[in-house]
C-alpha cells in the first residue's frame, strides 16, 4: 500500500494523476478519481492509497496544467511501481527519498511530457 500526497496542484490535475494510477493499477471496488475541494478555502492537500500490482497496465503520456508536488509513500517495492506508473505518463523529477527498513518515501516534482 502507498499512500499518494499531492499539492500545489489544482483539483484538475489532482483527478488527472489520480486517474493515471487509477488506469495503471485497477481496484475493485475503484477508489475516488475526482478528489473533493477542502472546506474553508485552505491549501488543499489530495491524497489516496494505492495498493501497486506488479502487473500494471501502462499509460501514456497524461496532460497536466502545471507542476505537481507528489510524494509516495509505503513499502519499497510498492513506491518504485507506482513511480514506474508515473514515469509513463509524466515527467517526473526526483526531489528527495527517505528510506527506511521497510518503507521509502520520495518526493517527487510532476510536470507534462514533452
Amino acid at each position: 500500500m502507498v499512500t499518494v500526497s499531492l499539492t500545489g496542484t489544482s483539483r484538475q490535475d489532482a483527478a488527472t494523476v489520480f486517474g493515471v494510477l487509477r488506469t495503471a493499477f485497477p481496484t475493485d471496488p475503484p477508489f475516488e478519481d475526482v478528489p473533493q475541494e477542502p472546506p474553508g478555502g485552505r491549501a488543499p492537500v489530495w491524497t489516496a492509497e494505492i495498493a501497486p500490482a506488479d502487473d500494471r497496465i501502462p499509460t501514456g503520456p497524461a496532460p497536466l496544467a502545471g507542476p505537481v508536488s507528489a510524494t509516495l509513500q509505503g513499502g519499497c517495492l510498492a513506491v518504485d511501481l507506482l513511480r514506474a506508473a508515473l514515469n509513463g505518463a509524466f515527467a517526473v523529477q526526483e526531489r528527495g527519498t527517505a528510506t527506511g527498513d521497510r518503507e521509502k518515501e520520495v518526493d517527487l516534482r510532476l510536470g507534462a511530457k514533452r
